[in-house]
């Protein structure tokens, strides 16, 4: 190899015999824009000019503004002067610890007025070379031709009206349909390593989003899933989409280099379409803070974007409040925790309001035992009933209430109460009527299927160590999972409504589950009512195919039980050749008998004594003991 001169080797151009280069990824069509190291820089124009004697004296001044918002590295401020006048040039250039820092350091004191004469102009180092490569004459950008993008929404038309999740298990992320008819699940689209933290579903199901250190990204597509768009934002944490999923708000916090300064929060809305921010929120976290940390003494329903409060409740003696909507909005639950006369202990009440009808009426309900502890609440998705679970004891109660009474006079009713449950969560329906009492964490995954119209229990079953149960969009099929939280049986079940175990599937380091969301129905109330009352003719040609179904599973399960038969049938035919084969050898071993059948022998027990050894040893004894 010493001999061989490396550099006099050319390859033929653009010939790489399929090797590929350790940078080629940072030339792909992505165009990453690289880290260069820069960012915590930033430089400050519109400074005074001032000789060498004042040099010190513009320093200090400089470096106290500075300091005030984060550290500023050793040698950290830079002020370059004129070779010829040993005058300053009029800017510097500030180094902090973090890009955090620096960019806070301009937003703060960008436009800041130290006189009349000198306002600052801050910038980012890093922006200038974005600056240079501004061309010096205007140029039309070019217009491209459209070429129509693949239809979002291709997988509402899948022929079976089934429904996708996606999962997380170890390093891999996986799109699945839910098959139940055939009592599994069919793979859509499976890739490694393609979140660095967790998964998430656009409120209409158009989109997947993924969360990385450098940002966010969108994930869609017909028949599979291309990257739509990223979204830059290092070291983000959670990300949220407005509820037309036309933007996408992402969210960090930062701890500052300081202990003492408070922690640094970044608050990104960009569009959704075109990855442009459209509003940037950075501050400290008490800069976000709304309202106060005082005792509540009332609860005001205010009208949004005009403000206009439509009504206000006085409360006293609260030692606790949660607010509970009902999903269309309209019902809201208060519940209050109130001091007793003694302050020594707390009861609870439920402050209901009718948001839709007319003054927004307000009545009060209390448990039998106002004394109960409410474990849990939960209203009805698109109806007028609730549920809660209360009680002190092991086995709380469970108690259903809707707000039409029998007589619809407007009042609240009580429907009935479950005695000694194992539950401690509700999972209602997304379409009502049904709801799980679940007994998660200390209740090792109790479920209870219970139909509230006919406030009847369907099934009870358990899905051992079970952390989170999930209904698919159309409220058909359940999910209930086991995450990393556990160590064992770490996996998902897929159940049907009313409580039958449809299948089952095991996975190691299981960590999210996560059903498509569907976008609104596009049918007319009226065309809805239509379907309903005709729901016997449309369903013969869904029970036909179920029929069809059925038939090939069950075709299947004759193939699959034939096939058992068979290889039994084998087995014991290559024993039975074996048996024969033996036979000599077993009459040999029973001293010329043929028969195998015990029931021709007569079993006889026989002593055999062996003597082993025989020692003889002479005694001394004395006569006159």
């Amino acid at each position: 190899m010493s001999q061989i001169d490396l550099d006099s080797i050319q390859l033929p151009p653009g010939e790489d015999f399929g090797i590929e280069s350790d940078d080629e990824d940072l030339y792909r069509e992505d165009n990453l824009e690289l880290d260069t190291g820069l960012g915590n820089i930033i430089i400050v124009d519109n400074l005074p000019v001032v000789p060498r004697e004042k040099f010190e004296k513009l320093e200090g001044v400089i470096r106290k503004i500075y300091s005030q918002i984060g550290v500023i590295k050793d040698d950290g401020l830079w002020m370059p002067a004129d070779p010829d006048t040993h005058k300053t040039l009029g800017y510097c250039f500030i180094e902090y610890n973090t890009p955090q820092e620096a960019e806070l350091a301009k937003e703060k004191t960008n436009g800041y007025k130290l006189d009349r004469s000198h306002i600052f102009a801050v910038s980012m180092f890093e922006d200038f070379d974005r600056f240079m490569r501004v061309p010096d004459e205007w140029a039309p950008p070019e217009t491209k031709p459209y070429t129509p993008g693949e239809n979002l929404q291709q997988w509402l038309t899948d022929e079976k009206a089934r429904d996708q999740f996606v999962i997380r298990a170890g390093s891999d992320t996986e799109v699945l349909w839910n098959d139940a008819r055939q009592l599994k699940p069919e793979p859509v689209h499976r890739r490694p390593f393609w979140t660095e933290s967790f998964v998430q579903w656009s409120p209409l199901g158009t989109y997947l989003a993924t969360v990385h250190r450098q940002g966010s990204a969108v994930w869609g597509g017909a028949s599979t899933f291309n990257r739509l768009m990223r979204y830059a934002h290092p070291q983000v944490k959670l990300i949220d989409f407005s509820p037309g999923e036309k933007y996408l708000v992402t969210y960090s916090s930062h701890e500052p280099s300081n202990p003492r300064d408070p922690q640094r929060v970044v608050i990104n809305i960009f569009d959704v379409r075109t990855g442009k921010i459209m509003r940037d929120f950075k501050g400290s976290a008490d800069d976000f803070a709304v309202g106060g940390t005082g005792a509540v003494t009332g609860v005001s329903l205010v009208q949004i974007p005009s403000k206009e409060e439509l009504r206000q409740k006085n409360l006293f003696s609260v030692s606790d409040c949660k607010m509970y909507w009902q999903s269309n909005g309209d019902y809201l639950a208060v519940k209050v925790d109130r001091y007793t006369k003694t302050k020594k202990s707390t009861y609870t009440g439920f402050e209901l309001f009718r948001i839709k009808e007319r003054d927004i009426p307000i009545e009060v309900l209390e448990l039998e035992n106002k004394n109960d502890k409410i474990i849990a609440f939960a209203w009805e998705p698109k109806g007028h009933r609730f549920a809660v679970i209360h009680g002190d004891g092991p086995r709380p109660d469970v108690s259903f209430y809707s707000m039409r009474s029998g007589n619809n006079t407007g009042r609240v009713s009580k429907l009935t109460t479950l005695k000694g449950k194992q539950a401690n969560a509700l999972f209602w329906s997304p379409a009502g009527r049904y709801i799980i009492l679940a007994g998660l964490k200390n209740f090792n995954g109790q479920l209870e299927f219970y139909n509230v119209d006919e406030l009847e229990t369907m099934a009870t079953a358990e899905h051992f160590m079970a952390t989170d149960i999930e209904w698919d969009p159309t409220g058909r099929y359940v999910a209930t999972a086991v995450t990393s939280v556990h160590e064992m049986e770490n996996g998902f079940n897929i159940w049907s409504f009313n409580g039958k175990l449809l299948y089952r599937i095991l996975k190691d380091h299981f960590f999210q589950f996560s059903w498509r969301p569907r976008p609104p129905s596009l049918l007319s109330p009226e065309k809805e009512e239509e379907i309903a009352k005709n729901l016997k003719k449309y369903s013969k040609k869904y029970e036909a195919e179920d029929q069809d179904v059925s038939m090939l599973l069950s075709e299947q399960d004759r193939e699959k039980r034939k096939m058992l038969k068979d290889e039994w049938a084998k087995w014991v035919s290559r024993w039975k050749q074996m048996h024969e084969e033996e036979k000599l050898e077993r009459q040999n071993l029973r001293d010329g008998e043929a028969s195998d059948e015990e029931e021709e022998y007569e079993a006889k027990e026989v002593e055999v004594e062996e003597l082993l050894d025989v020692s003889e040893e002479v005694l001394s004894f004395d006569y006159e003991e």
